[in-house]
């Protein structure tokens, strides 16, 4: 089993800021937590310590259980029935933040999926301004984590988030996860993190376009990508470009990893009325050229 599969296999709850816990519980008020359906009494405590929750903390109405059920209903696409396992055990606590907070995320037990993985993947779902801890009760890599996180912070703010969005998030995650085997985590998440930037500013829409995109990012940041990666990225970025999403509100909400990206000089981002295309650039290059040779032989 890769680890992706290990990573997908887990139990639904839940990306680059690191927390520390204690500064969670600081200003906080009662979070809304995901329990995985299948924990047992002792998995229980040993969940509830790590997010710093007691049982007398807890109520009833900022709880709700993650069953495996949950899982297969999200992963089913993705990955086989034996991956995603018979068990849901991850665990997560949502507390809500002021505007400006952005996204922010911190694991226990979990050994695979990142912060930064999270974060891009909450974002694209629609969350803002919340801090998530994931624990599982032993070393566990933690995607399915995911859709816990999402329902928890819908219980939380009253906002529905569209099954479309948990879909298309679910699907970041995984590729994320299969990208960082090959090319490192950290340059998968930045690279899927420049695409998203690119095609989300742009409202590229068009298959073609968006792969064109990706291939010249992953040049910019000297990655190589296998055709297999190009295609898949491609694929999410089609669906991501389906969703009502805004590149300030990804900036705001992942900052850490937007920080990162303006840091590498990447010139994403340009926006719909600077450039209609990614690539329009050249194509004004191309104009100009021509223009000044239709001028020599005027």
């Amino acid at each position: 089993m890769t680890k992706t599969g290990i990573c997908l296999g887990i139990g639904l709850m839940a990306f680059t800021g690191v927390l520390d816990p204690v500064n969670v519980r600081a200003d906080a008020e009662m979070p809304f937590v995901a329990l995985g359906a299948d924990l047992n009494s002792e998995q229980r405590k040993t969940v509830l310590e790590l997010l710093d929750i007691s049982e007398e903390e807890l109520e009833n109405d900022h709880v709700i259980s993650i069953t495996n059920a949950d899982e297969h209903e999200y992963l089913d696409d993705y990955l086989s029935a034996s991956v995603i396992g018979t068990r849901a055990l991850s665990s997560v606590a949502v507390w809500e933040r002021e505007d400006g907070h952005g996204v922010q995320v911190t694991t226990h037990n979990i050994s695979y999926c990142t912060t930064g993985m999270y974060q891009n993947a909450l974002v694209t779902a629609g969350l803002e301004n919340a801090d998530v801890v994931v624990a599982g009760p032993f070393n566990l890599s933690g995607t399915a984590a995911l859709v816990g996180a999402i329902k928890a912070y819908s219980e939380m703010s009253g906002q529905t988030i569209q099954p479309e969005n948990i879909e298309t998030a679910t699907e970041e995650l995984v590729i994320t996860g299969e990208l960082s085997e090959s090319i490192g985590t950290l340059p998968a998440e930045e690279l899927v993190g420049a695409v998203k930037d690119v095609v989300v500013a742009e409202e590229i829409t068009d298959a073609e376009e968006i792969e064109k995109v990706v291939t010249e990012t992953a040049e910019k940041m000297e990655i190589q990508l296998s055709e297999e990666d190009r295609d898949k990225i491609t694929k999410l970025m089609g669906g991501i470009s389906k969703l009502d999403l805004d590149v300030d509100k990804l900036k705001e909400q992942a900052q850490g990893l937007y920080d990162r990206l303006s840091g590498l000089d990447l010139d994403l981002g340009v926006t719909k009325e600077q450039a209609q295309g990614f690539f329009a650039r050249i194509a004004d290059w191309f104009q100009s050229a021509i223009d000044k040779l239709a001028g020599l032989f005027g």
